[in-house]
C-alpha cells in the first residue's frame, strides 16, 4: 500500500512538471498557427475549426464566462507584469488544480484532513507568491537598467534623433525586460496610439515608480516645450542616486532579513526533523485536537512575525 501511495505521488508530480514545461514550449508556436490560419482560412475551414474546438478552448471559454471581468483583467494586468505567458483564465484553471490535487494527495498519502487542508493552503498561496516574486525581480531588473537607458535617451535626442528614433534605439541596444516594454510602446506609437496613452500603457506594464517620473517630463515636455535630453539626465543621476541608496540600505538591513528568515524556517525544519527520527512522538500533536489547534497558532504567529520584520526591514525613502 505505501509503494502504490509513493508510485501515485511520483506519478502525479512528473505528469505536472512535463505538462508546465511541454506548455510552455508549444504556447508560442500555436498562438503563431493560429493566427496565420485566422488570416488564411475560408468560412467552410472556420467551422470546421469552431466544430473541432478543443478541450482546452472550450475549459477556458467557460472559466471566461463565469469568472468576474475585473478578476480577470486585475489578473490579465498582473501576468503581464510578471511577464507570464499565460491567459487569465489558464491562471485560474492553474489555480483550482493546485488546490484539488494536493487535497487528494493528502488523503492518499496521509489520510488526514489537516494534512490536507494544510497542502491546500499550500496551494493557494503558491500561485500568487510565484507571481508576486516574478514582478519583483522584474521591476528590479528594469529599475536597474532604466537609469542607463534614460543616458541612450538623452544621447540620441542631442544626436539630433527624433522620439520615435529614440525608442527603436532603446529597443535595439537594450537589454529584458527594458527592451520588450519599449518595444510594445512602439509598437503601439506605430498602429496609432497617441505617445502619451502609450507610455502610460507601459507604466502600467511595468509598475516602476522610477519610470512615472520620466513619463511625467516627457508628457509635460510634449505640452510645454524644453530640453527633453537635460531632463532625462537629471531624472537619470536621481534615479541612479535612489538605486544606491537601496544598495546600501539592503546591505544595513541584511542581518535583520536573515536573520527573519532563519527564525521564521526553524520550526519547520525541526518538525520535519523530530517526524523522520520519531514519528510517534509528532503524531500525537497530529491527531490530537489540542495539538491541531497549536499548531494552526504556531503558523498564524508564524506569518505576522514574517510580517512584523518585512515592515521594520523594508524602509520607505
Amino acid at each position: 500500500m505505501e509503494a502504490f501511495k509513493i508510485s501515485v505521488l511520483v506519478f502525479f508530480s512528473t505528469y505536472l512538471i512535463l505538462k508546465a514545461a511541454t506548455s510552455r514550449m508549444t504556447k508560442g508556436k500555436e498562438e503563431i498557427s493560429q493566427r496565420v490560419q485566422a488570416l488564411t482560412r475560408d468560412s467552410s475551414s472556420e467551422k470546421i475549426s469552431l466544430e473541432e474546438k478543443s478541450f482546452r478552448e472550450k475549459l477556458l471559454g467557460i472559466f471566461r464566462a463565469l469568472a468576474p471581468k475585473k478578476l480577470l483583467a486585475s489578473s490579465e494586468l498582473e501576468l503581464s507584469q510578471a511577464d507570464i505567458l499565460l491567459k487569465p483564465e489558464e491562471l485560474a484553471i492553474i489555480q483550482i488544480a493546485v488546490i484539488i490535487v494536493p487535497i487528494l494527495l493528502g488523503q492518499l498519502i496521509f489520510q488526514s484532513v489537516a494534512f490536507s487542508l494544510m497542502f491546500a493552503l499550500i496551494g493557494a498561496v503558491a500561485p500568487t507568491l510565484f507571481i508576486k516574486q516574478a514582478k519583483a525581480k522584474r521591476l528590479k531588473r528594469f529599475n536597474d537598467q532604466l537609469g542607463e537607458g534614460l543616458a541612450i535617451m538623452s544621447n540620441s535626442l542631442r544626436a539630433g534623433y527624433s522620439f520615435l528614433q529614440t525608442l527603436e534605439s532603446l529597443q535595439k541596444e537594450g537589454a529584458e525586460p527594458m527592451s520588450t516594454e519599449f518595444g510594445r510602446a512602439l509598437r503601439e506609437m506605430r498602429l496609432g496610439t497617441p505617445t502619451e496613452e502609450a507610455l502610460h500603457n507601459m507604466t502600467k506594464r511595468v509598475a516602476s515608480e522610477d519610470f512615472d517620473l520620466v513619463v511625467t517630463a516627457v508628457s509635460i515636455q510634449r505640452q510645454v516645450g524644453g530640453n527633453l535630453a537635460e531632463v532625462l539626465d537629471n531624472i537619470a543621476f536621481t534615479i541612479k542616486e535612489r538605486v544606491r541608496i537601496k544598495g546600501e540600505v539592503r546591505t544595513l538591513t541584511a542581518q535583520g532579513r536573515i536573520s527573519g528568515l532563519i527564525v521564521g524556517l526553524l520550526p519547520v525544519f525541526l518538525a520535519g526533523f523530530i517526524s523522520v527520527t520519531n514519528p510517534a512522538y509528532m503524531s500525537q500533536l497530529i491527531k490530537h485536537p489540542v495539538g491541531l489547534v497549536m499548531i494552526g497558532g504556531a503558523l498564524v504567529s508564524e506569518l505576522v512575525g514574517a510580517m512584523m520584520i518585512k515592515k521594520i526591514v523594508n524602509i520607505d525613502y
